[in-house]
């Protein structure tokens, strides 16, 4: 059974009135309220935000699995197939501006902020009243006194080993893509089972890496702006990698049970789709944080 297989094509598919919207609702005000109550220490701020995680994850299951159903019966037509690649293409632009914004706070830091405070430019004046005495130098988190001493993670070990590993699973999710088209679903399933393998082998060495910052670098959240950007650009890039990897793990079940053709197979497209721009915003954080 496929995609849009048994659709009429002159018919577009108005979804049905369905709970999940109000259900997400309440999960992401339960998560961000009890994440707020948390950070100010009230005692039921950790268990209110682990409800609305709960009740996230129980949307998610929900929503995902009526729409799975929809599409094995047949439901969506050539239309629905083009809303949901247009609605697909405008969510990875918004996570290119997700991703920007960080990099941008990067660069001001970088090329902007931190050698304006040391005086260069016409920062001369800011530099003497604000922190005389500063000198810009990149990475920084303020004098050694301040902010604590710290270590860099050096470009050409573990950050290259997962590079390769990320590209590496760019290519085996391509060849995934073709046998699906070429009908071959022993080679569709060894490479998508190879891109889960590799996704999960990543994860584990930035969690290795994270251990090593944290105890042997003294590199942390608090090591100033550069320890901030480092953590929130390859943090969230890490949980895009683990997004991505739950994504492709039901894709793969989903391919075992046969719900893909040659023709219709637009989830694991989407899939596809987003795990290429984990691929590339990968990149772009192994250069600008990692090497220069």
């Amino acid at each position: 059974m496929s995609d849009a297989a048994h659709a009429d094509p002159n018919v577009y598919y108005v979804p049905h009135g369905t709970k999940w919207p109000i259900v997400g609702s309440f999960g992401l005000l339960f998560t961000l309220g009890g994440a707020a109550f948390w950070l100010n220490e009230h005692p039921a701020g950790k268990v209110t935000m682990l409800l609305g995680i709960a009740i996230i994850l129980f949307m998610v299951f929900g929503w995902f699995g009526t729409v799975i159903r929809e599409s094995v019966a047949g439901t969506y037509n050539k239309q629905v197939d083009t809303s949901f690649r247009m609605g697909m293409m405008w969510f990875i632009f918004s996570e290119v501006m997700f991703f920007a914004a960080f990099f941008g706070a990067l660069f001001y830091a970088r090329a902007l902020s931190v050698p304006w405070i040391g005086g260069e430019g016409d920062g001369a004046l800011t530099n003497f009243f604000l922190w005389k005495g500063y000198a810009p130098a990149w990475p920084t988190n303020g004098p050694a006194v301040i902010g604590g001493a710290f270590e860099t993670i050096p470009a050409w070990g573990v950050p290259l080993l997962n590079t390769l590993i990320l590209l590496s699973s760019g290519v085996t999710i391509t060849i995934a893509h073709h046998a699906l088209r070429a009908g071959k679903r022993t080679q569709l399933m060894i490479f998508l089972g190879l891109t889960i393998l590799l996704g999960a082998t990543f994860l584990w060495y930035q969690a290795h890496e994270y251990i090593e910052a944290y105890k042997e670098l003294n590199l942390t959240l608090g090591s100033g702006v550069y320890g901030s950007t480092f953590f929130m650009l390859t943090g969230f890039h890490g949980l895009h990698v683990t997004l991505g990897t739950i994504m492709l793990i039901v894709i793969w079940l989903r391919c075992a049970r046969g719900h893909f053709d040659r023709d219709h197979h637009f989830g694991f497209e989407a899939v596809a789709w987003y795990w290429h721009f984990v691929d590339v915003v990968w990149l772009g954080l192994f250069l600008f944080v990692y090497v220069l």
